[in-house]
């Protein structure tokens, strides 16, 4: 026989036997603990077949993936069974978003026709505009970007049918939802640009139907530094997929009701919304404003130490050891090094990261800068 577990319920005598997959069981394994053997309907009713806790999910895969596979005792990432240090040193971001959602590296074929219905979609209609135009230039980045996807999928034909048909739009039909998931990556990039222009008091610029995702993000933003496309198209690979997030599974659980792609991402960016997913760099940030020069740096550290405060951006609950992201980061980093020595707030999280590194309290809880927040430095830099 298989690996298994052989499960003894002391409640009845009864023995089980639990086959082990790869490096997990099923739960519907663990259901047949404490259900009666019978067809009786009515004694099936009544019984009460054993379920799993777990708060948290904290030890709970929900679905099987061929996508990524992270090790987080040896320190290792596979994208669709290639490991991540290949594919950075060898594609760009537009080859990997290819490889995975479609499962291989693009022709240039199927990139140039990505490109042709992914540049449409970024040309935004006037309503989209005008809600993005009605927020404060100060306003919080999140809520604009929601509003600005709802003002994009009020405009979108498909994506409006959904919800008015008994059939399912995007279910079963992969040329559909293909389609309306490219879109859906034009709709976020247009909103994104629109508010960093808003922001920023810049000229939005249209997009170009023979230019990657993010050529036309940057062009859109009105940035035109070859080198910061460049970077970018590195350090977007390292950030492409990572399993089960908490954005994720929102996205994940948004779609199981046959909702559309728009409405299904929104529900994962409402997830980087939390303190704890990808508002911690936020508050990172912050408190490098608030600490203001390296100098500070020392008293912070031990007040954090002491329990009086939270650094965020260090650790991280998968690694046991070290993210294989960061070490290619920091190429990234060594290239652009003037750049990020140039930035003060950047020379503050340098010193922080130099000084936890020294200090015996991070090294002997393995407390290091994480991927999320050391690939923000090379946004701040560039």
């Amino acid at each position: 026989m298989e690996h298994h577990l052989q499960v003894t319920d002391s409640r009845t005598g009864k023995s089980y036997s639990i086959p082990i997959q790869g490096d997990y069981i099923r739960a519907a394994d663990i259901s047949r603990i404490g259900a009666p053997e019978t067809k009786d309907v009515e004694a099936l009713k009544a019984a009460h077949p054993l379920q799993i806790l777990d708060n948290g999910f904290q030890h709970t895969a929900c679905m099987e993936s061929s996508i990524t596979h992270i090790d987080g005792l040896r320190g290792t990432i596979r994208y669709r069974d290639f490991p991540i240090e290949s594919l950075f040193h060898t594609y760009v971001y537009e080859d990997i978003m290819h490889l995975i959602i479609w499962g291989s590296i693009p022709t240039k074929q199927q990139k140039d026709h990505v490109r042709e219905v992914m540049g449409k979609a970024m040309s935004p209609p006037q309503s989209v505009k005008d809600v993005i135009s009605s927020f404060a230039r100060d306003a919080e980045t999140f809520p604009m970007i929601l509003a600005g996807m709802s003002a994009f999928a009020a405009n979108d034909e498909v994506i409006c049918k959904t919800r008015h048909q008994q059939s399912a739009m995007f279910h079963g039909h992969l040329d559909i939802a293909d389609e309306a998931l490219v879109r859906t990556i034009g709709y976020l990039a247009s909103t994104i640009s629109l508010i960093y222009c808003h922001k920023n008091e810049k000229q939005w610029a249209s997009p170009e139907p023979t230019r990657s995702l993010l050529g036309n993000l940057l062009l859109m933003m009105g940035i035109t530094d070859p080198q910061v496309e460049a970077c970018l198209s590195k350090l977007w690979i390292l950030y492409a997929d990572h399993e089960m997030t908490n954005s994720t599974a929102a996205v994940l659980h948004a779609g199981s009701t046959l909702i559309d792609p728009v409405a299904a991402v929104s529900a994962g960016i409402i997830c980087g919304y939390g303190p704890l997913h990808g508002g911690a760099i936020d508050l990172a940030y912050e408190a490098f404003r608030q600490i203001g020069t390296p100098e500070r740096v020392p008293p912070f550290i031990e007040r954090i130490k002491s329990k009086g405060g939270r650094l965020f951006g260090y650790g991280h609950r998968v690694y046991k050891t070290r993210d294989p992201r960061v070490a290619l980061i920091e190429e990234l980093l060594e290239k652009h090094r003037a750049a990020v020595e140039a930035n003060p707030l950047l020379r503050v999280a340098m010193a922080i990261d130099k000084y936890a590194n020294q200090d015996p309290y991070f090294v002997q809880r393995g407390l290091k800068a994480n991927a999320d927040l050391m690939g923000c430095f090379l946004y701040t830099a560039m």
